[in-house]
């Protein structure tokens, strides 16, 4: 029988979940990496046993950590074995190096990028985002970075190169960081297009690349953002996930700090879809696996105010690619209930009956087997939880 295994990163560690195909009971294993932030985990599709984490923290920098056994042991990828830890025990910030491209020929413009107050700023690396392996090569793999650049790594993580087409695509001397920082925290590959790649910004906007990533074109065009002094200008916009069913790569769904879009031509035009939404504001977006035109968000209260609205924890569902929602409540909270749910803390399963879940900052992981009519927790009471992705195994 098919199993689930759902990765959960959290404010301090990493849990892993499994279940056998129905669904129903769950183990859960962790915390890996205890006391860390962990802001992405993500398993590859090539390899299910390969299983990437970005590990980090404010004291001791950022980490790579690796499994190629589905979880059960990890390892530092480009770090000698027995030098993995510094004094105390504590692993190695300086592992797996992100450095950005400084060389003369590709990477001497890309010095600034504008900073809260206007002024330009000099790039600085804090953590890695977003984990993305590829569809075909298990030894390869993307990392979406802040301060915003994207990094590959050929050699299952040992070292990175950064892609400095997409800094160096000219406008990158405007990118500003939003509230939560300037990151690159959505990395989707096209499977019918190795050479496209989106990706998404805060407070860039969203950009794709037809050639791997060496040059790179904002795909911004009716992305309408009042805060920015031009509210139609080609970037500046505050994308915060970008979300595509792989059996229908033209078309992406894309949260933004206001408004749910839509793009039926790669990106290169939106339209809002929000519809009937009870505020447009939110940071998750996904699509059912089997059905391209059913999509899900969970809506947030405001831009200030971090947390669903009326105290009511409900998942919006559209079966018509958006404009038309129902709300989902069967097994969520309905009163007094005041969590977040962040960018990268949703993910669907490929089971014939489409598994859907998400996680709180409230330490809640829920899960539905029935495309969401009805959710239960799978489990409580972790620490705030930052993403969630799910490998459906065989």
């Amino acid at each position: 029988m098919s199993g689930v295994r759902v990765l959960v990163g959290t404010r301090k560690g990493a849990f892993i979940l499994t279940s056998d195909g129905k669904r129903e009971k769950w183990n859960v294993s962790g915390p890996h990496f205890a006391g860390w932030e962990i802001y992405h985990a993500k398993g590859s599709t090539v390899d299910p046993n390969r299983v990437y984490v970005s590990q980090t923290s404010g004291w001791f920098g950022q980490v790579i950590q690796r499994s190629d056994d589905g979880g059960k042991t990890w390892f530092q990828p480009g770090t000698p074995p027995g030098e993995e830890t510094g004094p105390g025990g504590t692993p190695k910030g300086e592992s797996n190096k992100f450095v950005y491209d400084v060389s003369s020929e590709t990477g001497k413009p890309l010095t600034t990028h504008q900073f809260y107050d206007g002024t330009q700023h000099p790039w600085e690396f804090k953590r890695v985002w977003h984990l993305e392996p590829s569809l075909t090569e298990p030894n390869t793999v993307f990392a979406g970075v802040e301060d915003a650049a994207l990094f590959k790594s050929k050699d299952g993580g040992k070292t990175w190169s950064e892609l400095s087409g997409l800094r160096g695509h000219g406008t990158g001397p405007k990118w500003q960081p939003g509230a939560g920082g300037m990151c690159l925290h959505t990395v989707i590959l096209d499977p019918s297009d190795p050479k496209r790649i989106y990706i998404a910004i805060s407070a860039a906007g969203a950009f794709r690349t037809d050639d791997g990533g060496a040059t790179w074109k904002p795909i911004n065009k009716g992305l309408h953002s009042l805060y920015i002094p031009d509210p139609a200008a080609e970037v500046g916009h505050c994308v915060h996930h970008v979300a595509m069913n792989p059996k229908r790569p033209g078309v992406l769904f894309m949260q933004k700090h206001w408004d749910v879009m839509r793009s039926d031509n790669a990106g290169d035009s939106w339209t809002e879809v929000s519809g009937n939404l009870p505020t447009d504001f939110g940071f998750v977006i996904d699509v059912h696996a089997h059905q391209p035109e059913t999509i899900y968000v969970v809506p947030i209260k405001s831009d200030s105010e971090h947390f669903v609205p009326d105290g009511k924890l409900r998942v919006y569902r559209s079966k018509t690619g958006g404009n038309e929602w129902e709300e989902l409540t069967k097994g969520l909270p309905q009163q007094n209930c005041y969590v977040n749910v962040l960018r990268d803390a949703m993910a669907v399963d490929s089971l014939d009956d489409c598994g859907v879940y998400f996680g709180t900052s409230g330490g809640q992981v829920y899960a539905s087997s029935n495309g969401g009519d009805t959710w239960n927790a799978i489990v409580r009471d972790l620490p705030g939880v930052l993403s969630v992705e799910v490998q459906t195994l065989k």
